[in-house]
């Protein structure tokens, strides 16, 4: 098995788990409809698990954009192959979207809200507020790829690899994903929202293009400085991209900070001015 191929069906699979539970607990009529955000934590930790299982041994199975640039840019990874890995990645999430589309055939007419529909491929953000969203992202990116870096300096039994990587999957859900719905993966947002706006969904609305840019950007900017922190602290490695991008992350944070700080403070000021009134 060739490494894009590797790639493409490891996400392929990731996105058809994935994808498929936000399906049967969001889609009208579904057995699962309702069961909730444990249940989309869990099943994207146990998606991703498969997906390491099954291609693993052949690309190591990234299948994450995000960590296949993070790994290269600390030397974890070399550079000629990160064009296959992330088109292998971007191809097997729409191969995997559009299985999920398949699946879930009648039950796409049935559910009336397009946001719902397009909740099945692409992450909403909970409050839609760009900058914080962002930030939202890079955390979430940052812990997944440490998370990734502090597992492979650890030996565990052969095998169990991929149900730790899995856990911390469903870890960085429940504790940082009811935020954005925690793409922390470009293939695994952009893939099925290529789909979403090319399959003939019923109902479907809007792709949401406006916000695209923030599971993209996002998810790579954290993955790399995940890598390049995770080199400075435990390795000693404080390199000239770990103090840039340690600025211009204070710079977002600060900037997201600001913003819904004057939010809060206008809002403080209009609930202060109707009372009196």
């Amino acid at each position: 098995m060739t490494v894009f191929l590797a790639e493409l069906i490891g996400t392929m699979i990731l996105i058809i788990f994935g994808a498929g539970v936000v399906a049967g607990v969001v889609l009208k009529d579904s057995k699962a409809e309702n069961s909730g955000w444990i249940v989309i934590t869990i099943a994207w930790g146990l998606a991703v698990t498969m997906g390491v299982y099954a291609v693993g041994n052949f690309s190591g199975a990234h299948l994450n954009p995000a960590v296949t640039l993070g790994f290269a840019f600390v030397g974890e990874f070399a550079w000629s192959e990160v064009p296959v890995y992330i088109a292998g990645q971007l191809a097997g999430a729409i191969i995997g979207a559009v299985i999920v589309f398949f699946n879930y055939l009648p039950h796409w007419e049935r559910t009336k809200e397009a946001e719902s529909k397009l909740g099945v491929f692409a992450t909403i953000p909970a409050v839609r507020r760009p900058l914080s969203n962002l930030v939202s992202e890079i955390i979430g990116t940052a812990v997944l790829v440490m998370g990734l870096l502090f597992i492979g300096a650890n030996e565990f039994t052969e095998g169990l690899n991929p149900l730790i990587v899995g856990a911390l999957i469903i870890a960085i859900g429940m504790s940082l994903g009811g935020t954005t719905g925690y793409a922390i993966n470009p293939a695994r947002d952009l893939g099925p929202r290529i789909a979403h706006a090319l399959l003939p969904i019923p109902g479907k609305g809007s792709s949401d293009w406006s916000y695209a840019w923030v599971p993209i950007v996002g998810p790579i900017f954290g993955g790399i400085y995940g890598a390049v922190f995770y080199k400075a602290m435990f390795t000693g490695d404080f390199s000239v991209p770990f103090f840039a991008m340690s600025f211009v992350l204070i710079l977002v944070f600060a900037g997201a900070a600001s913003v819904e700080l004057k939010k809060d403070s206008v809002k403080a000021k209009q609930y202060n001015e109707n009372t009196i009134s």
